[in-house]
């Protein structure tokens, strides 16, 4: 129970942050913003969990169903694949970079904001 509702909240707010399309620079970013938040979120979860000694049901809620409804692999790829379809070659290197480079900073900045928390409210 606790995967599906997790599902169905990160598969809405995909839904609505994908709704109205977000261009930087030529770029649209729906996914990217999409891959960096539950990339953030899952960092801190990953920090907090076993910190907390939260019940592996939680990670279900938020690591499986949420993030992972949340995020896009499949939406980054076929992005990339448009843009290379069109010859925007510049723009598929930087959609790459930006979705890798952005989301791994943000589950390794994520982390260490986690730890930091944990660290004060423990001692």
């Amino acid at each position: 129970m606790l995967l599906a509702v997790g599902a169905v909240i990160g598969a809405v707010l995909r839904y609505r942050i994908g709704c109205s399309d977000v261009v930087v620079a030529g770029l649209c970013v729906n996914v990217l913003i999409v891959n960096v938040i539950g990339s953030f979120v899952l960092g801190l979860f990953s920090v907090f969990s076993p910190a907390l000694n939260l019940h592996a049901n939680f990670a279900l809620f938020v690591a499986v169903g949420f993030c992972g409804s949340l995020t896009s692999m499949s939406s980054f790829a076929l992005d990339t694949s448009n843009l290379l379809d069109n010859n925007s070659f510049n723009l598929a290197v930087l959609n790459i970079l930006s979705n890798v480079g952005l989301s791994l900073g943000a589950l390794i900045s994520s982390r260490a904001i986690g730890t930091v928390i944990i660290e004060n409210l423990l001692h």
